[in-house]
């Protein structure tokens, strides 16, 4: 693991979370992500030999690439596997792939270079089915070493179930203490439609809208808990 000093992690954790908190926004009110963004440019000029600075800096590039096609027209949810991929921006995308590949040069593995890894291999699909899942599930493995937290094991449930199936994604994820988080019965309620257990799926997806916060999530969530075979 890359050992950061405690006030580079914490800064590093701020400009993530101002950029978080502005991906919660609708892109019209707010230019959070845009002033992180600028941040992470300016400590990766300031420290261009420190890899979490990258690392960050390639995350929230990644992640931003796909900010445009996360709703439709009227606001709703869109889900990664049914992104406009032709519309991500493909600038961005190359910018954070370039960051990625001089942080695995390093050798030195750390939470946001590896998060900024996963997000690379999503963007590397052309559609979600072609998605490197194998890979991606290598990299939650890694990550899991430098950052074992409840919310980074969910990650590698789904990826774990979308490479052994959806009993093996569901076994990892009963196991968490994550029942007030909104996206571990999201997670709970797709694998177990896939398995079939249509009353559990729908009961888990309203218990998801429930936790979630108000805005496109609960709106996906609620409609998933009251049309999803099962339901009723």
């Amino acid at each position: 693991e890359h050992e950061l000093p405690d006030r580079l992690r914490t800064v590093l954790i701020a400009i993530y979370l101002m950029y978080t908190t502005g991906q919660g926004k609708p892109q019209s009110e707010t230019d959070l992500c845009s002033e992180s963004i600028r941040l992470g440019r300016m400590l990766r000029l300031l420290m261009p030999d420190e890899p979490e600075v990258a690392g960050l800096l390639a995350l929230m590039l990644l992640t931003e690439s796909r900010r445009g096609t996360r709703t439709d027209e009227l606001g709703a949810l869109v889900l990664l596997r049914d992104q406009n991929r032709a519309a991500w921006n493909r600038v961005l995308i190359e910018e954070g792939h370039a960051l990625v590949r001089s942080c695995l040069r390093r050798n030195q593995p750390g939470p946001f270079q590896l998060q900024a890894a996963i997000a690379a291999v999503h963007a590397d699909a052309a559609n979600f089915a072609d998605t490197d899942w194998v890979q991606i599930l290598t990299l939650y493995d890694q990550l899991m070493v430098v950052a074992p937290t409840p919310v980074v094991a969910l990650n590698r449930a789904v990826a774990l179930g979308e490479v052994r199936g959806p009993a093996a994604g569901l076994g990892e994820i009963d196991t968490l203490p994550l029942s007030d988080y909104y996206p571990f019965h999201a997670a709970r309620a797709e694998f177990l439609l896939r398995q079939g257990d249509l009353d559990e799926a729908a009961r888990a997806f309203r218990r998801a809208a429930d936790l979630a916060p108000a805005g496109p999530e609960r709106n996906y969530l609620r409609g998933r808990s009251q049309w999803a075979p099962g339901s009723r």
